[in-house]
């Protein structure tokens, strides 16, 4: 089968042939790919970012978010059929850890994550496990999903751990309406009735989140702290959502907080520094995320279902993940790349 393979950290993966995965355990399955989301992380993974924290062997696939069709399942699985449509959770997981019996999947201790530490699913076959996979409604179509399960779980997963801070009368910041901000925002529209402002340096990333339900968008263009400090009554907002996290946005997200607000760092790849003694003064909270649950991926499946989350995509061939990756981190990809296996 095709698959996109990374051999050499700093150059581009290739596509080519590798052997098809098999269901060999009780609880395998093998998930035929109708898509895979293409995520900036794909590019820190190129780039040897996450080396250090997965210790994976090159060459392997990447590729963690990924839905499709039921292939081939173990003997044992009993919650999926061949043919059903699904979406992965980006982890496979035990389900016999402490976190996993608390639900809390995403820290699971003996967890493999394809795409990042072993085989993902850049490629027309991934093999998964039973408590990876959510069926889906028959009004979804894994293109049209795929990139929900990791950048919009991700959102999702941050978004549900602010809803009890964003009561009426509070204001949410969002910084970033790309790929994973633009469903972060339709989460906020969907789950909390708090005052939404979006900071961008993209005009059409701005325009895209106000059709999506920003009530305020700001353009990023050198004012924006001072904007969105005006918008908030100099107070600045309950919640900030940083779904750059780089680049400056770090420092600037901290500096649109109110009193007692609190950061969320979804966004990766800077650096957080803040003097103790302003966290202290100000009784500030820094959140981290980290994608989220299966019933997290669950409850965002209802609200896709629901038609109350939607991804913008641009669509690629299994054989141009490189002109998808430029496009990405050149800032020509608006929304989410689908890598479809098959198409021409």
């Amino acid at each position: 089968m095709k698959a996109v393979r990374l051999h050499e950290y700093d150059k581009r993966p290739v596509v080519e042939d590798v052997p098809e995965p098999k269901a060999s355990g009780p609880l395998d399955v093998v998930v035929e790919i109708g898509g895979a989301g293409l995520c900036r992380t794909d590019l820190h993974i190129v780039e040897g970012q996450w080396e250090p924290k997965t210790g994976v062997q090159l060459p392997y696939t990447l590729g963690h978010e990924n839905a499709g069709w039921v292939r081939e399942i173990g003997s044992a699985v009993s919650n999926v059929e061949v043919g059903d449509t699904v979406i992965l959770h980006p982890l496979a997981t035990c389900g016999l850890c402490r976190a996993c019996r608390a639900g809390d999947d995403v820290h699971c201790e003996n967890s493999k994550f394809p795409g990042v530490d072993t085989d993902g699913g850049m490629a027309e076959l991934l093999l998964t496990n039973a408590r990876s996979v959510v069926k889906l409604d028959p009004s979804l179509q894994p293109a049209d999903v795929a990139a929900l399960a990791d950048a919009g779980l991700t959102a999702y997963h941050a978004v549900r751990k602010a809803v009890p801070l964003l009561y009426p009368g509070t204001q949410v910041v969002v910084i970033g309406a790309g790929g994973l901000g633009h469903i972060g925002i339709q989460c906020l529209a969907a789950m909390a009735p708090a005052e939404i402002i979006v900071v961008d340096r993209s005009q059409a990333a701005l325009d895209l989140a106000k059709s999506y339900g920003a009530h305020h968008t700001v353009l990023a263009d050198g004012k924006h702290v001072d904007t969105v400090a005006d918008l908030t009554g100099g107070n600045g907002g309950q919640v900030v959502l940083d779904f750059v996290g780089e680049k400056g946005t770090e420092s600037e997200g901290v500096s649109m907080l109110r009193r007692a607000g609190s950061y969320y760092v979804i966004g990766y790849g800077g650096h957080v520094d803040i003097p103790t003694i302003d966290i202290i003064s100000s009784e500030i909270n820094v959140i981290g995320n980290l994608v989220g649950s299966y019933n997290d991926l669950d409850e965002l499946m209802t609200l896709a279902a629901q038609d109350k989350v939607k991804l913008h995509t641009k669509s690629y061939p299994l054989d141009a993940v490189n002109e998808a990756m430029d496009d990405l981190d050149n800032g020509r990809l608006q929304g989410r790349g689908i890598l479809i296996p098959g198409r021409s």
